[in-house]
């Protein structure tokens, strides 16, 4: 490993347990700005649906931890960890991360101003971290009682959220795009709290239940399927929803699960659009098969 490569491994272990005695849960996280460790699952038959209860490390951001004999164990199996990882959702600040993309021709920035003008509330001053491509991740916590889903451009082009089961970048981690840091003024700033009314625009409203005659009940596969695919990362989200959709199609309940495998793609991060254009291909090429 090279001298600069060692320095920022440990760095990124150094702020990871700064921000674990913050209560900020933590993962090691490789130059991708993915987790560290491989899964201990690769080369099993999928789905795995386990999320950390073999013991093993490498389950993404089931790993999180606050403790710091723990935040060392990981990084000590993964040395080339550069960054490290901030569990969203996880007592006891229920974190929920606003990035504000650059990659994006809209303006996100803008576009979140606008939003608080149109829904009436006002972006508050909070923990602000800038990333290497120009963006920023703006901070705030949400009430215990509140699951906020991972989305990407739902709100508005160019802002994602980083909620349950999703992950921010810490700062003082390095990628191989570069350094994230904080924005200046906010290193003393405590996360605030999210303004109701933007909590309300990053928590999709319940379905509407509509009672309806009894029908046949999913199968068990079924609930798998949809579980293999909230437990995706970036990066794994079409491809975990591809291969669920064609399992369902394939063993005759794909039109069943569709709606149920959307809304998990959602919560993993995805559009609903995306989600559907992708379980509508796995549709199209599992009738094929069965012709």
């Amino acid at each position: 490993m090279a001298t600069t490569d060692r320095q920022n491994a440990t760095l990124a272990l150094a702020h990871a347990l700064s921000a674990a005695e913050r209560g900020l849960p933590v993962i090691p996280l490789s130059p991708s700005k993915l987790p560290a460790l491989r899964s201990p699952h690769r080369g099993e038959a999928e789905p795995v649906l386990c999320r950390g209860e073999c013991g093993l490390p490498g389950h993404g951001v089931h790993d999180a931890t606050t403790d710091p004999a723990g935040v060392r164990a990981l990084f000590a199996a993964a040395p080339w960890a550069t960054g490290y990882g901030i569990a969203c959702g996880r007592p006891p600040h229920h974190l929920i991360g606003i990035d504000l993309d650059t990659k994006s021709a809209t303006d996100s920035v803008a576009a979140l101003q606008d939003l608080a003008l149109r829904h009436l509330f006002t972006i508050p001053e909070t923990v602000t971290v800038l990333t290497p491509s120009g963006g920023r991740h703006l901070w705030l916590t949400g009430p215990p009682d509140i699951v906020v889903p991972n989305s990407a451009s739902r709100l508005a082009p160019g802002i994602d959220v980083r909620g349950a089961g999703g992950y921010l970048v810490g700062p003082g981690s390095v990628s191989a795009q570069g350094a994230y840091r904080l924005a200046p003024g906010t290193a003393e700033l405590s996360p605030a709290p999210c303004p109701r009314a933007l909590l309300r625009l990053v928590t999709p409203p319940a379905r509407p239940h509509h009672p309806t005659q009894p029908g046949p009940a999913r199968p068990a596969q079924g609930n798998g399927l949809v579980q293999f695919v909230l437990a995706a990362h970036e990066g794994q989200r079409n491809t975990r929803l591809f291969w669920a959709a064609c399992r369902a199609y394939e063993n005759g309940f794909g039109d069943e699960l569709a709606d149920a495998l959307t809304e998990a793609a959602v919560q993993a991060g995805l559009t609903e659009r995306e989600a559907r254009a992708t379980i509508a291909s796995a549709e199209r090429l599992t009738s094929g098969r069965r012709r």
